[in-house]
């Protein structure tokens, strides 16, 4: 059975964070069209309540934007990366309208967007060997999400990575085309990150509105888990 490890070296750096992961095990992700104008509605809904994160202007003075900003600055990280929160933030101040992608990723994205949190994705079947969240040695393998070309990891970058390679950079910034959830895709694990103390409870909630939306729209019961820095490893089923 693989595991899911947050290594000393990430808890030297946040040593109290809490790292909130959501197992799920055999889903199918509807396709018919009435369900698409559910996650469009979904979405709709969430980016409606995403404006709550974003009142002030430059949107780097908002509390979900600074905690990342701030956190970044303990690390060495690509330069220009940012938390995908604030890039999905920045769209809603811009007026996006987010439509329906697929339908786990619409879901995590309702929840990214309502709770003002990053969250990841990862297809479990593409996992090659354990999972960590850790340091980067640097040159770790990385072909971001969209792109053609490789773009390896940075050392001392916090990324998430597998036996091949870099599974998401910088936490959850940019995720990897070989790990990327598709239509074929029948299970996974989500993480949404607590660096610090403040943001706990609304991580916390934030997992637990996931958990019930996918059993939702998904009809799965998603096994949930915290890691800290006293529990640092689980098993992924």
């Amino acid at each position: 059975m693989k595991q899911f490890h947050v290594t000393s070296e990430f808890f030297d750096i946040f040593p109290k964070a809490h790292i909130y992961t959501l197992h799920l095990k055999h889903f199918e992700q509807p396709s018919h069209e009435a369900f698409k104008q559910e996650m469009a509605d979904l979405l709709e809904e969430a980016s409606l309540k995403a404006h709550q994160h974003v009142p002030l202007d430059p949107l780097s003075k908002n509390a979900a934007v600074a905690v990342w900003r701030d956190a970044y600055k303990q690390f060495k990280s690509k330069k220009g990366a940012r938390a995908s929160i604030e890039a999905l933030l920045k769209r809603i101040k811009k007026g996006h309208i987010f439509t329906p992608i697929l339908p786990i990723v619409d879901i995590y994205n309702s929840i990214s967007l309502e709770y003002g949190v990053p969250v990841g994705v990862a297809d479990i079947d593409q996992l090659v060997g354990d999972v960590s969240l850790g340091v980067a040695k640097g040159g770790e393998s990385f072909r971001p999400l969209g792109e053609t070309k490789d773009d390896p990891a940075l050392p001392g970058e916090v990324c998430y990575y597998d036996d091949a390679g870099a599974i998401c950079r910088n936490f959850i910034w940019r995720e990897a085309q070989r790990t990327m959830m598709t239509e074929d895709s029948h299970c996974a694990i989500l993480i949404i990150e607590a660096v610090y103390p403040s943001q706990y409870a609304v991580s916390e909630a934030a997992q637990k509105a996931l958990a019930e939306r996918l059993e939702k729209y998904l009809n799965v019961i998603p096994e949930l888990h915290v890691l800290t820095k006293d529990c640092p490893s689980i098993p992924i089923p």
